[in-house]
């Protein structure tokens, strides 16, 4: 008996399938492991789309910050604020005072590419200062954010999945295939009792041996 080869498209299409899941698998750990991290650390993203910090962090560059209190902001951090009536601003520290209500400080912050200091303080109980930035990587992560392509993204890992569990002809236990049968010595059947002549003794087989049929034994 031996076994029945799968064909070349069935074993390259699984090795594929094996491929392409290992890696979503992978990816989705290393995903979860970032935002494990990142939340642990307080890390974010933040997408520069003007150039007031320029020439240190152009328009479309992308930046890793941190979140931390206000009571460890120092001037010259480069450090993002939220603001209750606009978009958050990234720029530089000039000046750190603490405020009058305890646990928050007054900023006053500038651009690097802005002639003067932004036109009011502001008054913080934690940032997000800068710790690295990368240039000309804001419209890719920010594509990557489209829901468009997230579902996209979601309905191909889907199908992949259901591709390499889907039942196929032929799946199941192994299929055996059969040899060719070799001639054999060995005779099929139960084996007779071969009848003893007279004057012949039938060594090795069940039949009794009759006196009477084997004749006088010679002295």
């Amino acid at each position: 008996m031996r076994r029945a080869r799968p064909s070349w498209w069935h074993r390259v299409s699984e090795n594929l399938i094996d491929v392409v899941l290992w890696s979503l698998g992978v990816l989705g750990l290393l995903s979860l492991i970032a935002a494990g991290v990142a939340h642990f650390w307080g890390l974010s993203i933040v997408l520069f789309s003007t150039g007031s910090m320029s020439p240190t962090i152009p328009a479309g560059a992308a930046a890793l910050v941190q979140r931390i209190p206000a009571s460890q902001i120092m001037v010259g951090d480069v450090v993002t604020v939220e603001r209750a009536d606009a978009l958050p601003v990234t720029h530089r520290v000039t000046s750190v005072r603490p405020a009058e209500t305890p646990g928050e400080y007054v900023i006053t912050m500038r651009g690097d590419a802005n002639p003067a200091e932004d036109v009011n303080p502001y008054q913080v109980r934690e940032v997000r200062r800068v710790l690295y930035s990368v240039p000309g990587v804001a419209a890719g992560i920010a594509r990557l954010r489209d829901p468009r392509l997230i579902a996209g993204m979601t309905l191909v890992a889907g199908v992949l999945v259901t591709w390499a569990f889907w039942p196929r002809r032929g799946s199941g236990p192994t299929r055996l295939v059969e040899e060719d049968a070799e001639p054999t010595d060995e005779a099929e059947g139960p084996v007779e009792p071969i009848a003893a002549q007279p004057g012949e003794v039938v060594i090795g087989s069940d039949s009794t041996i009759n006196p009477e049929a084997s004749g006088p034994v010679p002295n």
